[in-house]
């Protein structure tokens, strides 16, 4: 870590740290970043900045319009959570295309690959989480529920599972050294409990613009770096979930990573220069930027999958479509895969209707079979598989 960057920031201090490098077995002898408690005050952002934020409530409002309009939102949230899975799992080195996430959650047979359990993982995470906020505010023991979920299964499933961390993480070059770490967190102990409780008080009493909260909340949980494993995708979830609990979009449709995934460095860059500089405003202006873009090309995706939703409305009462036929139709826009047996399974029927409903749907042009096999069949609406790729 260049701790020469980090000798003048007013928003934490560098803490001396020693030991032995398990990886490597070398001794080390360096320091490590403590974050200061958050502000109380929003911190001073330009007339420009503010314009960004503005922006991005606005959009984020139409969203939220958007998602209460909708008679399912969660049918709708099952593959905005895929999607989101999938590139904040990207975002940490782990890679599954949306299609195999799909079929993996429609699989007849436990075979998932190991990138693919952990994007899974996180689907079961968000999916216990965005039920339980906004009843349920977002603490420090519900994370460490959430973190032993994430985890479950995966090399981060460690004796700190589920725990706040008692080992020294490092965020950098995977092997590389201490000393060449791009940024070391607090290390575990007392500083580290008290900068997360801080955290958790300050996420459930600031006052701040929602947009300036969501940025300032999700550098400091960064920066603490509170669990061995899954900082990075619980801290940008903790972001959709903090703008539940301020009740500024209230059905969990937002996916903020597939823009950040285009945008790896520079939201890395952005986060460390907080740490370096205390300069809180590119920050927020990169986070305002990242939220429009995403509110605005989720309620696109939101008018689209309603769209198509209303075509599969006529074409049931057109064709005419009776029974599950009409079900797995009206429900393609939340599972766009499906296969005979996981058709049997929602709707309570038999493999035989199931298998036939999907041969009405086929011979409509509504579904497609897509694996070529004359068994383990799935079907698909490439259409639908089109919009949640957004």
């Amino acid at each position: 870590m260049d701790l020469e960057s980090f000798s003048n920031t007013p928003v934490g201090k560098l803490v001396p740290i020693s030991g032995t490098d398990p990886r490597t077995g070398n001794n080390y002898s360096h320091k490590a970043f403590v974050p200061s408690p958050l502000p109380e005050e929003t911190p001073r952002l330009s007339p420009a900045t503010w314009e960004v934020v503005t922006d991005a409530a606005l959009a984020l409002g139409r969203l939220d319009q958007a998602g209460r309009q909708i008679p399912n939102p969660g049918l709708l949230r099952r593959p905005s959570i895929r999607r989101e899975a999938v590139s904040t799992s990207a975002l940490e080195g782990t890679y599954a295309a949306l299609p195999e996430v799909l079929e993996a959650d429609i699989a007849e047979e436990e075979s998932e690959s190991p990138a693919i359990q952990e994007v899974l993982n996180y689907v079961r995470v968000a999916e216990i989480a965005l039920e339980a906020v906004p009843e349920r505010p977002i603490s420090i023991a519900m994370l460490k529920e959430l973190q032993a979920i994430l985890v479950r299964g995966t090399p981060g499933d460690t004796a700190d599972a589920g725990r706040i961390r008692e080992v020294l993480v490092m965020i950098g070059p995977e092997g590389s050294p201490v000393e060449e770490a791009r940024y070391v967190p607090p290390p575990p102990g007392d500083q580290l409990v008290a900068g997360f409780e801080d955290w958790q008080r300050w996420l459930g009493e600031n006052q701040m613009q929602p947009v300036v909260a969501v940025a300032l909340g999700h550098y400091q949980f960064e920066a603490l770096h509170p669990f061995n494993d899954g900082n990075g995708r619980l801290g940008r979830l903790l972001m959709v979930l903090h703008l539940m609990q301020m009740e500024v979009v209230r059905e969990g449709l937002l996916t903020i990573s597939p823009w950040l995934e285009q945008r790896r460095r520079e939201y890395q860059d952005h986060l460390l220069r907080v740490s370096q500089t205390g300069d809180f405003e590119p920050w927020v202006e990169f986070v305002a930027t990242a939220l429009k873009a995403r509110a605005d090309a989720a309620t696109a995706q939101i008018e689209r999958l309603l769209s198509f939703q209303e075509s599969m409305q006529e074409l049931i009462r057109n064709q005419p479509l009776r029974g599950v036929a009409s079900q797995i139709a009206y429900d393609l826009i939340g599972r766009p895969l499906v296969t005979p047996t996981s058709a049997a399974r929602i709707y309570d029927v038999s493999y035989q209707a199931a298998n036939a409903a999907i041969a009405r749907l086929v011979d409509a042009g509504v579904l497609e079979e897509i694996t070529g096999r004359t068994y383990g069949r799935i079907f698909a609406a490439r259409e639908v598989l089109g919009i949640i790729e957004i």
